[in-house]
């Protein structure tokens, strides 16, 4: 298989992969996947591979290829992964699950290299853009900064005690933080350089996005320069687009029957995709706020999706 320009996933609570054509909507290759649900796609820097995080496993498969079965499966962890991601050069992915734990894995060797306690399960988990620093946060509350060349945590906050953080979010240029809750609060904060190079966090702004639970909140990628946007995706069945300048509301994207589960922006910004309880995935205009795509083909809840549209990293 030729390697797309545009890769597309998707996966669903009816034990399947999904990989779509983004403009045209076509469904081009479907992987079943029945140990589990998949929880979180991610796709490698490179395009080549997609991770599926399951319970309590992650499996990588080979995007270009039409091998049903995965390439590597890492097996040790002990409940569902929730959250899953690579390191900008593709050399290494990080995980958090339910189990508690924060994993890191050197994709060219076998077996976890690192794991960190969370002593709570771990909803979820971002790479700071330095590329240094794990952020997770777990339902109990806690956002903890892993220091990975201290090896140890450097900071640790409770925004809300006994609120699960559902979803965090780094800005690209590391500048802002935003963690959300399952009482539809975002919590924003400044990103400041501590003299021992340590990520401090400076409250900046407290929004009530929504009534419902947000189960996902993503900041705007480099390209969408100058605007900056934050996205939160509810159980309300709507996803809101806002201005980070001054977290005032620009769009509301209607059209989902039942909970947003995840979203994720194109390259540059002009697009979103979003996955829902109501089995589909939708491609939306995030400057008319409209839909533009449905993506049909899941049998039931389709709970995440990845995108990767821009250029490979030049090696």
């Amino acid at each position: 298989m030729s390697q797309p320009s545009v890769v597309l996933a998707t996966a669903s609570y009816d034990h399947t992969i999904k990989f779509w054509e983004a403009k045209s909507a076509r469904c081009y290759r479907t992987i079943q996947y029945p140990e589990s649900q998949v929880n979180r796609l991610e796709i490698t820097p490179d395009k080549r591979f997609l991770a599926a995080a399951g319970n309590p496993h992650i499996r990588l498969f080979d995007i270009n290829s039409n091998s049903p079965l995965p390439l590597r499966s890492f097996d040790s962890h002990t409940n569902n992964v929730m959250a899953v991601g690579f390191q900008c050069d593709g050399n290494w992915m990080y995980s958090g699950s339910e189990d508690g734990t924060v994993k890191i894995w050197d994709l060219r060797a076998p077996g976890c290299q690192r794991e960190y306690e969370s002593r709570a399960a771990v909803n979820t988990v971002v790479l700071h853009p330095n590329q240094t620093e794990l952020i997770s946060g777990d339902q109990n509350g806690n956002i903890r900064v892993w220091d990975l060349r201290a090896n140890s945590c450097s900071c640790e906050l409770v925004p809300e005690v006994d609120t699960a953080v559902r979803s965090l979010t780094v800005m690209w240029d590391g500048s802002l933080i935003v963690a959300a809750n399952n009482r539809g609060t975002c919590y924003v904060w400044r990103l400041l350089r501590g003299t021992e190079t340590m990520t401090n966090f400076e409250p900046l702004h407290k929004l009530q996005a929504h009534d419902g639970y947000i189960l996902k909140c993503l900041l705007s990628p480099e390209l969408c320069e100058p605007n900056r946007y934050l996205a939160t995706a509810s159980s309300d069945h709507t996803v809101k687009i806002w201005n980070v300048d001054g977290f005032t509301l620009e769009k509301t994207l209607i059209g989902h029957e039942r909970w947003v589960w995840d979203c994720v922006f194109s390259v540059d910004g002009a697009f979103l995709i979003t996955a829902s309880s109501d089995t589909t995935a939708r491609l939306w205009s995030t400057s008319t706020g409209k839909d533009i795509k449905v993506y049909q083909g899941h049998h039931k809840a389709t709970v995440c999706c990845a995108l990767h549209d821009g250029p490979e990293p030049s090696s």
